[in-house]
Protein backbone atom coordinates (compact mmCIF):
# COMPACT_ATOMS: atom_id res chain seq x y z
CA UNK A 1 0.00 0.00 0.00
CA UNK A 2 1.20 3.53 -0.78
CA UNK A 3 1.85 5.49 2.42
CA UNK A 4 2.57 9.20 2.40
CA UNK A 5 3.52 11.33 5.36
CA UNK A 6 3.64 15.08 4.69
CA UNK A 7 6.36 17.11 6.44
CA UNK A 8 4.87 20.51 7.27
CA UNK A 9 5.73 23.64 9.24
CA UNK A 10 6.44 27.33 8.93
CA UNK A 11 9.34 28.38 6.67
CA UNK A 12 12.85 27.99 8.15
CA UNK A 13 11.96 25.50 10.89
CA UNK A 14 14.26 22.78 9.50
CA UNK A 15 11.85 20.81 7.29
CA UNK A 16 14.21 20.41 4.34
CA UNK A 17 17.21 19.72 6.59
CA UNK A 18 15.30 16.91 8.28
CA UNK A 19 13.95 15.64 4.96
CA UNK A 20 17.49 15.54 3.51
CA UNK A 21 18.75 13.57 6.48
CA UNK A 22 15.74 11.26 6.36
CA UNK A 23 16.07 10.39 2.69
CA UNK A 24 19.73 11.27 2.08
CA UNK A 25 18.16 13.37 -0.63
CA UNK A 26 19.13 16.75 -1.98
CA UNK A 27 16.16 18.93 -1.15
CA UNK A 28 17.05 22.62 -1.18
CA UNK A 29 17.72 23.98 2.29
CA UNK A 30 18.33 27.71 2.56
CA UNK A 31 17.83 30.67 4.87
CA UNK A 32 14.81 32.24 3.15
CA UNK A 33 11.10 31.41 3.04
CA UNK A 34 9.71 29.17 0.29
CA UNK A 35 13.04 27.69 -0.81
CA UNK A 36 10.94 24.52 -1.16
CA UNK A 37 8.27 25.22 -3.79
CA UNK A 38 7.42 21.90 -5.41
CA UNK A 39 7.23 19.11 -2.85
CA UNK A 40 10.31 16.89 -2.55
CA UNK A 41 9.42 13.21 -2.27
CA UNK A 42 11.58 10.51 -0.70
CA UNK A 43 10.88 6.82 -0.12
CA UNK A 44 12.39 5.53 3.12
CA UNK A 45 12.86 1.97 4.42
CA UNK A 46 11.07 1.31 7.71
CA UNK A 47 13.78 0.06 10.12
CA UNK A 48 12.88 -3.39 11.47
CA UNK A 49 15.47 -5.62 13.11
CA UNK A 50 13.10 -8.61 12.81
CA UNK A 51 13.47 -8.60 9.03
CA UNK A 52 17.27 -8.78 9.22
CA UNK A 53 17.22 -11.49 11.92
CA UNK A 54 15.01 -13.59 9.64
CA UNK A 55 17.45 -12.99 6.78
CA UNK A 56 20.43 -14.00 8.94
CA UNK A 57 18.85 -17.40 9.56
CA UNK A 58 17.35 -18.04 6.10
CA UNK A 59 20.10 -16.49 3.87
CA UNK A 60 17.73 -15.45 1.06
CA UNK A 61 18.88 -14.09 -2.29
CA UNK A 62 16.99 -10.87 -1.61
CA UNK A 63 15.79 -8.88 1.43
CA UNK A 64 13.03 -6.31 0.95
CA UNK A 65 11.99 -3.93 3.75
CA UNK A 66 8.64 -2.19 3.85
CA UNK A 67 8.66 1.53 3.04
CA UNK A 68 7.02 4.85 3.77
CA UNK A 69 7.00 7.95 1.57
CA UNK A 70 7.82 11.37 3.01
CA UNK A 71 6.77 14.54 1.23
CA UNK A 72 8.57 17.80 2.06
CA UNK A 73 5.89 20.43 1.50
CA UNK A 74 6.41 24.18 1.05
CA UNK A 75 6.46 26.21 4.27
CA UNK A 76 3.05 27.54 5.27
CA UNK A 77 2.41 31.12 6.39
CA UNK A 78 -0.45 33.02 7.97
CA UNK A 79 -3.14 33.55 5.32
CA UNK A 80 -2.30 30.36 3.41
CA UNK A 81 -5.99 29.43 3.16
CA UNK A 82 -6.43 32.66 1.17
CA UNK A 83 -3.47 31.78 -1.06
CA UNK A 84 -0.81 33.78 0.84
CA UNK A 85 2.76 32.57 0.27
CA UNK A 86 2.36 29.24 -1.47
CA UNK A 87 -0.85 28.46 0.40
CA UNK A 88 -2.88 26.91 -2.40
CA UNK A 89 -0.01 24.64 -3.49
CA UNK A 90 0.71 23.70 0.13
CA UNK A 91 -2.89 22.76 0.82
CA UNK A 92 -3.32 20.70 -2.34
CA UNK A 93 -0.11 18.77 -1.62
CA UNK A 94 -1.02 18.06 2.00
CA UNK A 95 -4.48 16.75 1.02
CA UNK A 96 -2.71 13.96 -0.87
CA UNK A 97 -0.89 12.62 2.22
CA UNK A 98 -2.10 10.08 4.80
CA UNK A 99 -0.56 11.73 7.87
CA UNK A 100 1.25 14.90 8.96
CA UNK A 101 4.70 15.24 10.52
CA UNK A 102 4.60 18.78 11.90
CA UNK A 103 8.10 20.27 12.39
CA UNK A 104 8.32 22.88 15.15
CA UNK A 105 11.42 25.04 15.62
CA UNK A 106 12.70 24.96 19.22
CA UNK A 107 16.16 26.49 18.80
CA UNK A 108 17.83 29.88 18.52
CA UNK A 109 20.15 30.63 15.63
CA UNK A 110 20.93 34.22 14.60
CA UNK A 111 21.94 32.95 11.16
CA UNK A 112 18.52 31.45 10.43
CA UNK A 113 15.70 33.96 10.33
CA UNK A 114 12.25 33.24 11.72
CA UNK A 115 9.39 34.40 9.53
CA UNK A 116 7.81 36.24 12.50
CA UNK A 117 11.09 37.63 13.80
CA UNK A 118 11.10 35.60 17.04
CA UNK A 119 11.02 31.97 18.18
CA UNK A 120 7.61 31.09 19.63
CA UNK A 121 6.76 27.37 19.18
CA UNK A 122 3.22 27.60 20.63
CA UNK A 123 2.36 30.50 18.33
CA UNK A 124 3.84 28.58 15.37
CA UNK A 125 1.76 25.47 16.15
CA UNK A 126 -1.42 27.53 16.45
CA UNK A 127 -0.70 29.40 13.20
CA UNK A 128 -0.39 26.14 11.25
CA UNK A 129 -3.49 24.62 12.85
CA UNK A 130 -5.60 27.71 12.27
CA UNK A 131 -4.66 27.78 8.58
CA UNK A 132 -5.57 24.11 8.18
CA UNK A 133 -8.87 24.64 9.99
CA UNK A 134 -9.73 27.71 7.87
CA UNK A 135 -8.91 25.76 4.70
CA UNK A 136 -11.24 22.94 5.83
CA UNK A 137 -14.00 25.42 6.66
CA UNK A 138 -13.85 26.82 3.12
CA UNK A 139 -13.79 23.36 1.56
CA UNK A 140 -16.64 22.06 3.74
CA UNK A 141 -18.78 25.14 3.08
CA UNK A 142 -18.54 24.54 -0.67
CA UNK A 143 -19.48 20.88 -0.20
CA UNK A 144 -22.44 21.79 2.02
CA UNK A 145 -23.81 24.17 -0.59
CA UNK A 146 -23.82 21.35 -3.15
CA UNK A 147 -25.34 18.86 -0.71
CA UNK A 148 -28.10 21.23 0.42
CA UNK A 149 -29.57 21.30 -3.07
CA UNK A 150 -30.03 17.50 -2.92
CA UNK A 151 -31.31 17.07 0.65
CA UNK A 152 -35.04 17.32 -0.14
CA UNK A 153 -35.17 14.15 -2.25
CA UNK A 154 -32.01 12.30 -1.23
CA UNK A 155 -31.68 10.67 2.22
CA UNK A 156 -27.96 9.99 1.72
CA UNK A 157 -27.33 13.63 0.88
CA UNK A 158 -29.28 14.61 4.01
CA UNK A 159 -27.05 12.34 6.16
CA UNK A 160 -23.95 13.86 4.65
CA UNK A 161 -25.22 17.39 5.10
CA UNK A 162 -26.09 16.74 8.77
CA UNK A 163 -22.60 15.43 9.45
CA UNK A 164 -20.99 18.25 7.51
CA UNK A 165 -22.91 20.75 9.65
CA UNK A 166 -21.72 19.01 12.82
CA UNK A 167 -18.08 19.04 11.67
CA UNK A 168 -18.40 22.66 10.47
CA UNK A 169 -19.46 23.66 14.00
CA UNK A 170 -16.36 21.95 15.45
CA UNK A 171 -14.07 23.72 12.96
CA UNK A 172 -15.71 27.07 13.78
CA UNK A 173 -14.55 26.54 17.39
CA UNK A 174 -10.99 26.31 15.97
CA UNK A 175 -10.81 22.59 16.72
CA UNK A 176 -9.59 19.99 14.23
CA UNK A 177 -12.16 17.65 12.67
CA UNK A 178 -10.26 14.61 14.02
CA UNK A 179 -11.08 15.78 17.57
CA UNK A 180 -14.60 14.27 17.32
CA UNK A 181 -13.64 11.10 15.44
CA UNK A 182 -14.46 8.83 18.43
CA UNK A 183 -17.91 10.39 18.83
CA UNK A 184 -18.89 9.30 15.33
CA UNK A 185 -20.50 6.03 14.22
CA UNK A 186 -18.71 3.76 11.73
CA UNK A 187 -21.04 5.05 9.00
CA UNK A 188 -20.29 8.68 9.89
CA UNK A 189 -16.55 8.03 9.81
CA UNK A 190 -16.90 6.67 6.28
CA UNK A 191 -18.81 9.79 5.24
CA UNK A 192 -16.21 12.02 6.93
CA UNK A 193 -13.50 10.45 4.79
CA UNK A 194 -15.41 11.53 1.67
CA UNK A 195 -15.05 15.19 2.71
CA UNK A 196 -11.23 14.95 2.31
CA UNK A 197 -10.52 17.34 5.16
CA UNK A 198 -6.92 18.09 6.11
CA UNK A 199 -7.67 18.19 9.84
CA UNK A 200 -8.88 14.58 9.86
CA UNK A 201 -5.31 13.42 9.17
CA UNK A 202 -3.35 12.04 12.15
CA UNK A 203 -0.47 14.28 13.20
CA UNK A 204 2.83 13.85 15.00
CA UNK A 205 4.99 16.75 16.15
CA UNK A 206 8.73 16.77 15.48
CA UNK A 207 10.41 19.21 17.88
CA UNK A 208 13.62 20.37 16.20
CA UNK A 209 16.14 21.37 18.90
CA UNK A 210 19.82 22.34 19.02
CA UNK A 211 22.55 19.88 20.07
CA UNK A 212 22.51 21.01 23.70
CA UNK A 213 18.78 20.56 24.18
CA UNK A 214 18.39 16.86 23.35
CA UNK A 215 18.93 15.91 26.99
CA UNK A 216 18.36 19.18 28.85
CA UNK A 217 15.17 20.49 27.30
CA UNK A 218 15.13 24.22 26.64
CA UNK A 219 12.17 26.52 27.40
CA UNK A 220 10.96 26.44 23.77
CA UNK A 221 10.68 22.65 23.87
CA UNK A 222 8.89 22.61 27.24
CA UNK A 223 6.38 25.20 25.98
CA UNK A 224 5.74 23.16 22.82
CA UNK A 225 5.23 19.94 24.81
CA UNK A 226 2.61 21.61 27.02
CA UNK A 227 0.69 22.76 23.92
CA UNK A 228 0.93 19.32 22.27
CA UNK A 229 -0.41 17.63 25.41
CA UNK A 230 -3.52 19.84 25.18
CA UNK A 231 -3.99 18.56 21.63
CA UNK A 232 -3.65 14.90 22.75
CA UNK A 233 -0.97 14.40 20.10
CA UNK A 234 2.33 12.53 20.02
CA UNK A 235 5.75 14.14 19.67
CA UNK A 236 9.40 13.25 19.30
CA UNK A 237 12.45 15.45 19.88
CA UNK A 238 15.26 15.48 17.34
CA UNK A 239 18.20 17.67 16.39
CA UNK A 240 18.07 18.26 12.64
CA UNK A 241 21.75 19.29 12.61
CA UNK A 242 22.89 16.01 14.22
CA UNK A 243 20.62 13.97 11.96
CA UNK A 244 22.13 15.70 8.92
CA UNK A 245 25.63 14.79 10.12
CA UNK A 246 24.53 11.20 10.80
CA UNK A 247 23.10 10.79 7.31
CA UNK A 248 26.54 11.31 5.78
CA UNK A 249 28.04 8.39 7.76
CA UNK A 250 28.08 4.65 7.12
CA UNK A 251 25.85 2.39 9.25
CA UNK A 252 28.81 1.41 11.47
CA UNK A 253 29.95 5.02 11.86
CA UNK A 254 26.40 6.03 12.75
CA UNK A 255 26.34 3.49 15.60
CA UNK A 256 29.62 4.84 16.98
CA UNK A 257 28.48 8.44 16.67
CA UNK A 258 25.18 7.74 18.46
CA UNK A 259 27.04 5.84 21.17
CA UNK A 260 29.36 8.82 21.71
CA UNK A 261 26.28 11.02 22.19
CA UNK A 262 24.70 8.45 24.52
CA UNK A 263 21.73 8.05 22.12
CA UNK A 264 20.24 4.58 21.49
CA UNK A 265 18.27 5.37 18.34
CA UNK A 266 18.53 8.17 15.82
CA UNK A 267 15.77 10.77 15.80
CA UNK A 268 14.95 9.89 12.22
CA UNK A 269 14.44 6.21 13.05
CA UNK A 270 12.03 7.34 15.77
CA UNK A 271 10.32 9.62 13.26
CA UNK A 272 9.87 6.84 10.69
CA UNK A 273 8.58 4.33 13.25
CA UNK A 274 6.30 6.91 14.91
CA UNK A 275 4.83 7.88 11.52
CA UNK A 276 4.26 4.20 10.74
CA UNK A 277 2.52 3.69 14.09
CA UNK A 278 0.54 6.91 13.62
CA UNK A 279 -0.97 5.46 10.44
CA UNK A 280 -2.13 2.40 12.43
CA UNK A 281 0.10 0.08 10.42
CA UNK A 282 1.68 -3.27 11.22
CA UNK A 283 4.15 -5.52 9.42
CA UNK A 284 3.95 -9.17 8.46
CA UNK A 285 6.66 -11.20 6.74
CA UNK A 286 7.04 -13.74 3.99
CA UNK A 287 10.22 -15.78 4.16
CA UNK A 288 11.88 -18.18 1.72
CA UNK A 289 15.17 -18.88 -0.01
CA UNK A 290 14.37 -16.45 -2.83
CA UNK A 291 13.29 -13.53 -0.67
CA UNK A 292 12.60 -12.43 2.89
CA UNK A 293 10.16 -9.52 2.71
CA UNK A 294 8.25 -7.19 5.01
CA UNK A 295 4.72 -6.19 4.04
CA UNK A 296 2.62 -3.29 5.32
CA UNK A 297 -1.04 -3.65 6.27
CA UNK A 298 -3.52 -1.77 8.42
CA UNK A 299 -3.95 -3.16 11.92
CA UNK A 300 -7.04 -5.41 11.91
CA UNK A 301 -6.53 -6.76 8.35
CA UNK A 302 -7.64 -10.37 7.84
CA UNK A 303 -5.55 -13.10 6.19
CA UNK A 304 -7.40 -12.99 2.86
CA UNK A 305 -6.93 -9.23 2.48
CA UNK A 306 -3.30 -9.45 3.62
CA UNK A 307 -2.70 -12.04 0.90
CA UNK A 308 -4.10 -9.53 -1.59
CA UNK A 309 -1.35 -7.05 -0.65
CA UNK A 310 1.13 -9.56 -2.13
CA UNK A 311 -1.00 -10.33 -5.22
CA UNK A 312 -4.71 -10.15 -5.99
CA UNK A 313 -4.61 -13.74 -7.36
CA UNK A 314 -3.48 -15.03 -3.94
CA UNK A 315 -6.45 -13.34 -2.30
CA UNK A 316 -8.91 -14.62 -4.95
CA UNK A 317 -7.72 -18.21 -4.65
CA UNK A 318 -7.08 -18.10 -0.88
CA UNK A 319 -7.28 -21.49 0.86
CA UNK A 320 -5.34 -21.21 4.13
CA UNK A 321 -2.51 -19.24 5.73
CA UNK A 322 0.36 -21.02 7.42
CA UNK A 323 1.40 -18.72 10.26
CA UNK A 324 4.30 -18.66 12.70
CA UNK A 325 4.62 -15.70 15.07
CA UNK A 326 7.93 -13.86 15.07
CA UNK A 327 8.14 -14.50 18.81
CA UNK A 328 8.08 -18.28 18.22
CA UNK A 329 10.63 -18.00 15.41
CA UNK A 330 12.94 -16.07 17.75
CA UNK A 331 12.42 -18.51 20.65
CA UNK A 332 13.22 -21.61 18.58
CA UNK A 333 15.89 -20.03 16.39
CA UNK A 334 14.45 -21.07 13.01
CA UNK A 335 11.17 -21.58 11.17
CA UNK A 336 11.82 -25.30 10.89
CA UNK A 337 12.35 -25.76 14.64
CA UNK A 338 9.25 -23.68 15.37
CA UNK A 339 7.26 -25.96 13.00
CA UNK A 340 8.65 -29.08 14.67
CA UNK A 341 7.56 -27.68 18.04
CA UNK A 342 4.01 -27.33 16.70
CA UNK A 343 4.08 -23.54 16.51
CA UNK A 344 2.89 -23.31 12.93
CA UNK A 345 -0.85 -22.67 12.71
CA UNK A 346 -3.26 -23.08 9.81
CA UNK A 347 -5.55 -20.06 9.73
CA UNK A 348 -8.64 -19.26 7.64
CA UNK A 349 -9.45 -16.13 5.68
CA UNK A 350 -11.00 -14.29 8.68
CA UNK A 351 -7.88 -14.65 10.84
CA UNK A 352 -6.60 -11.19 11.85
CA UNK A 353 -2.93 -10.87 11.01
CA UNK A 354 -0.78 -9.88 13.99
CA UNK A 355 2.29 -7.65 13.87
CA UNK A 356 5.33 -9.83 13.13
CA UNK A 357 3.43 -12.85 11.77
CA UNK A 358 5.46 -14.89 9.29
CA UNK A 359 3.02 -16.14 6.67
CA UNK A 360 2.87 -18.59 3.80
CA UNK A 361 -0.38 -18.42 1.86
CA UNK A 362 -1.90 -21.50 0.26
CA UNK A 363 -4.05 -20.60 -2.70
CA UNK A 364 -5.69 -22.05 -5.76
CA UNK A 365 -4.00 -20.62 -8.85
CA UNK A 366 -6.80 -21.75 -11.15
Amino acid sequence: MSLKCGIVGLPNVGKSTIFNALTRGNATSANYPFCTIDPNIGVVDVPDQRLWKLAEVIHPKKVTPTQIEFVDIAGLVEGAHRGEGLGNQFLSHIRQTNAIAHIVRCFDDPNITHIKGKIHPVDDIRTIHLELILADLESLERQMQKLEKKTKNDKEAQKKWNLAKKVFSVLEQEKKAISIIYELSAEEREILREFHLITTKPEIFILNVDEHSLENLNSYTLEAIEEIKKLNSEFIIICGKIEEELSALSAEEQKEFLKSLNIEQSGLEKMILSSYKLLNLITFFTAGEQEVRAWTILKGTNAKDAAGVIHTDISKGFIKAEVISYHDFENFGSLQKAKEAGKMRLEGKEYIIQDGDICYFRFNAG
